[in-house]
């Protein structure tokens, strides 16, 4: 954890330096590792709860989402490599200012059942530089191996926002969420940002406090988007035919300022999901496939 303070701070620091859109930027090459190790017990029970997994021996299974007896969720290995994130983004050589980075979508693959107790090496690193129509997005890739095994692979993409030209950057086609039936409803308090920064490291300002979040233009604090991901997650496991996810795909369409009631969505298969508010906002489109 002093090693991501210390990332936050020089991310802070440095973000003012850096200027967004520079047609000749580059992505640094190295690739940052941490060294094997199993899960913490503590941290990972803490993450099962806050986000709605079972606790470890609740329900058998051994799927790449399964929160079966010692089995991680999907998400996790990406929380356990947010330092990383933090330290490459902050570094010297990264071109994007790190203050005011959107998380615009997330996937993972696992490619099999990670148990936590097995020793896992994870290894960050930045694939591309893309043109948004909003900016410009760098795509981030973790890869979790046991004993030279790939097991696990992840790619988020991160937006830094600035002026384009006209038609820059393509829209994804939008997923039609109105037809997926409302199936739960949420509601999340209003400290939910601190309390999953407590458990996944991310104490990003604009999820801790309506202040700090109205420095960067919020009128409150925001959930983070891991937590609505993992959260629907947690529930397509409970809903659909097998419990054992192999991938998923979240697409973050807009913040869920909290206090807040969302409203979770999802096919009879429960494949495709959605959070949306009451209203009919839509916050989140995602969708997962399962071991055959």
């Amino acid at each position: 954890m002093t090693s991501l303070a210390t990332s936050l701070v020089r991310g802070a620091v440095t973000s003012p330096f850096r200027r967004a859109g520079r047609p000749d930027a580059t992505l640094p090459a190295e690739r940052l590792t941490l060294p094997a190790a199993p899960a913490a017990p503590g941290p990972l029970a803490a993450y099962r709860t806050i986000c709605g997994f079972p606790e470890a021996g609740d329900r058998g299974g051994a799927g790449p989402g399964d929160a079966g007896p010692g089995v991680l969720p999907l998400t996790y290995p990406h929380v356990l490599a947010f330092p990383l994130a933090m330290r490459l983004m902050t570094g010297r050589g990264f071109p994007l200012p790190v203050v005011g980075l959107v998380h615009t979508w997330f996937e993972a693959c696992g490619h099999r059942a990670v148990r936590a107790d097995e020793t896992i090496q994870l290894t960050l690193y930045a694939k591309e530089l893309t043109a948004h129509r909003r900016g410009t997005e760098v795509t981030m890739v973790t890869e979790a191996r046991v004993d030279g095994e790939l097991v696990w692979e992840s790619r988020s993409g991160y937006l830094s926002r600035h002026a384009t030209e006209a038609g820059a950057g393509e829209r994804r086609e939008e997923a039609d969420t109105e037809a997926l039936p409302a199936l739960r409803e949420w509601r999340l308090p209003g400290d939910l940002g601190r309390r999953y920064g407590a458990v996944s490291g991310d104490r990003n300002p604009i999820h801790l406090h309506p202040l700090t979040a109205r420095l960067f233009g919020f009128p409150r604090a925001i959930a983070h988007g891991m937590w609505t991901v993992a959260r629907c997650l947690a529930e397509a496991e409970s809903d659909g035919p097998g419990h054992q996810l192999r991938t998923v795909r979240a697409d973050f369409k807009a913040p869920v300022l909290l206090p807040a009631t969302v409203v979770y969505a999802a096919d009879p298969g429960g494949n495709a999901f959605a959070l949306r508010s009451p209203s009919g906002r839509v916050h989140l489109t995602g969708a997962v496939t399962r071991e055959a």
